[in-house]
């Protein structure tokens, strides 16, 4: 998280002094699904396209009950999108590739065992104290951004609570190497043959990797349930054969907690050192990296001299988000991990209707998969007129493929990148008959000399009608829509959407 914020700082011209404590990228895969809104943040900082070449790309999950299929679903149906639904890929690979793409910035300084021991806060800067094994040294800055995790030293600083809900489950994580021909998608079992009264979770990762969960239960022994010699009969009941090797074991007892304000003066917090969620659903990372993109313009702004209610609108539309994915996390933890036998035995008669009746399947939750939160913020012009389509004010853009002036295929996601992720004016149709406010860029579809809706997918996505336009935030989500703009309508949004 800190080296995808770090990036889009420098693209947008900051420098940025990114201090880890370590002396490498992590070990072990951790965090493995990363999600098409994370691929398009990442395709914009310059590393989508790896990432997306080394993942294995999925989108299509199966439930079972015992041996046999409750549903399936689709994550991504329709055409049309640069990006799949999801990629695994192990967290190592993705640091990796994010830390290449850092030492090609000049603008950003990353200084390995750099460890921060102390900070004192004062009204136009942070001076940070910083133990190194050459000696500590001091050094200043405008804001300091902490993104060192769940167990973060920062945190404790500022004095900030970290309060929520703490499951008493545990899960086992192995990742295990093996040829094997089960297809690339995400199953999870409830009360599997192999691993009786329990759960499962199976994930195919790159280099024939895959990840196994194991729910053992409350009272399991860490020290002793994740011993090889422990582990292996467990995999080995799960896939019938013991002809793989291991490559990460791990415990874990989950948490579903956040900070109260994700903002302290000019400490800011962002991924897990701001809030925690059980990975059902792959929310971790993905919200983390969502923090990311969400500040980078926004600090940006106002080291320009914008309002600081800018930056509070970083803590109102992520403490939102935070909500909603612990949430979503909590709901999935209780209906995997049921916390008396009455909870079990209503779970398991949902998961039994659920293979005959529609209406049961939406109750199943075996981890509802990441999504970008909607916004309900002051930053977003309400609605005045009546719009087909998904998109509203508060959403993250919609991908949609388009044909440039030349004939050539495009995605929507990588114009908006190509015009340097600022304010950018979405217009349909317009023919340049509306002035577009100062150091807003603009795209124009359905025009001479624009991009084409060949498809046809922009205008039913996005309910879009000849003479409509839509203002998009620097993070590519919609600030306003109008179907008849005016220079005044879109200066006012433009100014709400900078918190003036």
């Amino acid at each position: 998280m800190g080296l995808s914020l770090a990036i889009d700082l420098a693209q947008r011209g900051r420098k940025v002094v990114l201090l880890d404590d370590a002396d490498r990228i992590g070990e072990g895969s951790r965090a493995i699904c990363f999600s098409k809104r994370a691929l398009e943040v990442w395709d914009r900082l310059g590393v989508g396209e790896r990432m997306r070449a080394k993942g294995v790309e999925w989108k299509v999950g199966k439930v079972f009950l015992g041996d046999g299929l409750v549903y399936s679903f689709d994550l991504l149906p329709e055409g049309g999108h640069k990006m799949p639904a999801f990629i695994n890929l192990q967290q190592y690979y993705a640091e990796k590739y994010l830390v290449e793409r850092v030492l090609d910035l000049p603008a950003i300084d990353l200084r390995w065992r750099n460890k921060v021991t102390a900070i004192e806060r004062g009204n136009d800067h942070v001076r940070l104290t910083i133990e190194t094994p050459d000696g500590p040294y001091t050094l200043s800055a405008e804001y300091l951004v902490a993104c060192d995790g769940a167990r973060s030293q920062l945190r404790n600083m500022v004095g900030a609570e970290f309060v929520g809900e703490t499951f008493e489950d545990q899960f086992l994580i192995a990742d295990v190497k093996m040829t094997a021909a089960f297809p690339t998608e995400r199953w999870f079992w409830f009360d599997p043959p192999f691993h009786t009264g329990q759960s499962a979770l199976l994930h195919r990762q790159p280099d024939d990797v895959w990840r196994i969960d194991l729910q053992l239960g409350p009272d399991a022994d860490p020290k002793e349930e994740t011993r090889p010699e422990r582990v292996r009969p467990r995999i080995e009941r799960m896939l019938g054969h013991g002809d793989f090797d291991f490559e990460w074991i791990s415990l874990y007892r989950f948490q579903c907690r956040r900070m109260q304000r994700f903002l302290h003066g000019r400490v800011i917090f962002a991924g897990d050192a701001a809030h925690q969620v059980s990975p059902f659903g792959a929310r971790g990372a993905n919200s983390g990296l969502e923090d990311a993109e969400n500040l980078a313009w926004k600090l940006d702004l106002v080291l320009d001299g914008a309002s600081h209610a800018l930056l509070e609108s970083y803590d109102t539309e992520r403490t939102q988000a935070a909500d909603d994915n612990i949430g979503h996390s909590t709901r999935s933890t209780d209906f995997i991990a049921p916390h008396s036998p009455f909870e079990r035995a209503l779970r398991n008669a949902t998961l039994r209707l659920a293979r005959h009746a529609d209406f049961a399947k939406r109750m199943v939750n075996a981890g509802r998969l990441s999504t970008p939160t909607v916004y309900d913020t002051p930053l977003s012009t309400p609605d005045t007129e009546a719009w087909s389509g998904r998109m509203r004010p508060g959403m993250a853009l919609v991908d949609a493929p388009l044909a440039d002036a030349e004939g050539r295929p495009r995605f929507l996601t990588e114009v908006f990148a190509g015009k340097g992720c600022r304010f950018t004016l979405v217009t349909m149709g317009i023919n340049g008959a509306i002035e577009t406010p100062r150091n807003v860029a603009r795209i124009d579809i359905g025009t001479a000399g624009g991009y084409r809706d060949e498809t046809g997918a922009f205008a039913e996505r996005w309910g879009a009608e000849a003479g409509a336009a839509y203002l998009l935030r620097p993070d590519g989500y919609l600030a306003a829509r109008m179907k008849a703009p005016t220079p005044s309508g879109l200066e006012a949004a433009l100014r709400r959407a900078q918190a003036q």
